[in-house]
């Protein structure tokens, strides 16, 4: 192949990359739904599997009765989830909508003037009614605008229907994509050209050990964390405790951030709610018993260390994903960057050994010799 063929392929491609993704994002609230179902097949392939073989004797389960099972088991945790988790966090969110001035007027009339204190500035340094008057104000329009949404949407037939719509979509492609997952793949992999395939499926097998890994093992860490810290928190007696429990813990998915956050969070509600140093206390034992079990036990056996994203590229990856393709980019976010971090790991090896890393250190050889 010409150096021109090579030139024209690599502009077809960069092409066909601009053309996906301007597409990807004209579609996405289309998309997502779909997107949404792939990634619980993609969750449950691995336990369809091992059904599909599983059986007494010579009898097998087969494909179809193991994706059923899977199919319910999946449904039955998700129903779970609705019927438990969101009502706790819906009761604890009006808790703490009903009760915000109160902690506003707090935070200006005890806690900033303390602080200020203690760091040595005069506590009138900062206008703390001007502070908390600004807040209210922006609150009660934040709560007129949420208000007004919500009955727009309610009144919205095109909208609920779209909710509807997903709701049977959703399970219904999960199902099929269960179903015919491992066809997929087959036929995705005969479509390769012959020479590539070899180089291809170990790429891609990498890139699903990655995302095995840290799907399915961060999805357990961030909701064996968020029971730990709301349990903890439950069982100080701090208000809030399930709601801030549970958003620490899937903030946890940033390393660190779901642990800071919480911290300051359940630590300004003891504060309020008890007026001492005791509760304080108490809820840093909470998060570090947290922080203890994560580091020394859920993360090493669940996640491990084949991950290999800093956590200034999760942010970055997810701020990103959301600002290019909003909700589905949140989504995929996660595990576009992985499979990116394989790939570039696979390019720094390939560079490596290329002609124009190690050509670096003979030329600037030869230079110090015509110098000397």
């Amino acid at each position: 192949m010409s150096d021109i063929d090579r030139e024209v392929r690599s502009w077809l491609i960069l092409a066909a990359l601009v053309a996906t993704g301007w597409f990807v994002y004209l579609l996405a609230p289309v998309i997502t739904p779909f997107a949404v179902a792939a990634g619980l097949a993609y969750l449950g392939d691995p336990l369809t599997d091992r059904l599909e073989h599983a059986g007494i004797g010579r009898w097998r389960l087969g494909r179809t009765l193991a994706v059923i099972i899977v199919f319910l088991l999946i449904v039955l945790v998700l129903a779970l989830l609705l019927l438990v988790l969101v009502p706790l966090l819906i009761d604890e969110l009006r808790h703490l909508l009903e009760n915000l001035p109160r902690y506003l007027e707090w935070l200006s009339g005890t806690a900033l003037p303390w602080l200020l204190t203690a760091v040595g500035m005069e506590p009138d340094v900062l206008d703390t009614r001007q502070l908390i008057d600004t807040a209210k104000s922006y609150w009660r329009e934040i709560s007129t605008a949420a208000f007004e949404v919500l009955g727009s949407l309610g009144k919205g037939g095109q909208v609920v229907l779209q909710w509807i719509a997903n709701l049977v979509l959703v399970p219904v492609v999960t199902f099929y994509l269960l179903r015919d997952w491992d066809a997929l793949v087959g036929g995705v992999r005969r479509l390769l050209p012959r020479r590539a395939e070899p180089r291809v499926v170990t790429i891609v097998g990498e890139i699903d050990e990655v995302l095995g890994a840290f799907i399915r093992g961060q999805l357990i860490v961030m909701l064996a964390l968020g029971l730990i810290y709301s349990l903890g928190l439950w069982l100080v007696g701090i208000n809030l405790a399930f709601l801030i429990g549970m958003g620490a813990g899937l903030l946890s998915i940033v390393p660190y951030l779901g642990s800071i956050i919480g911290l300051l969070g359940a630590a300004g509600v003891a504060l309020f709610q008890y007026q001492d140093l005791m509760h304080v206390l108490l809820v840093l034992g909470v998060f570090g018993v947290g922080q203890a079990l994560e580091g020394m036990v859920l993360t090493p056996m669940l996640v491990g260390d084949r991950i290999g994203l800093h956590p200034v590229a999760v942010i970055f990856a997810v701020l990103a994903g959301g600002q290019l393709f909003g909700f589905l980019g949140i989504l995929l976010a996660l595990p576009a960057a992985a499979a990116l971090n394989v790939l570039v790991r696979h390019a720094s090896v390939e560079y490596r050994g290329s002609e124009l890393y190690a050509s670096e250190p003979r030329r600037a050889a030869s230079q110090e010799a015509v110098d000397d």
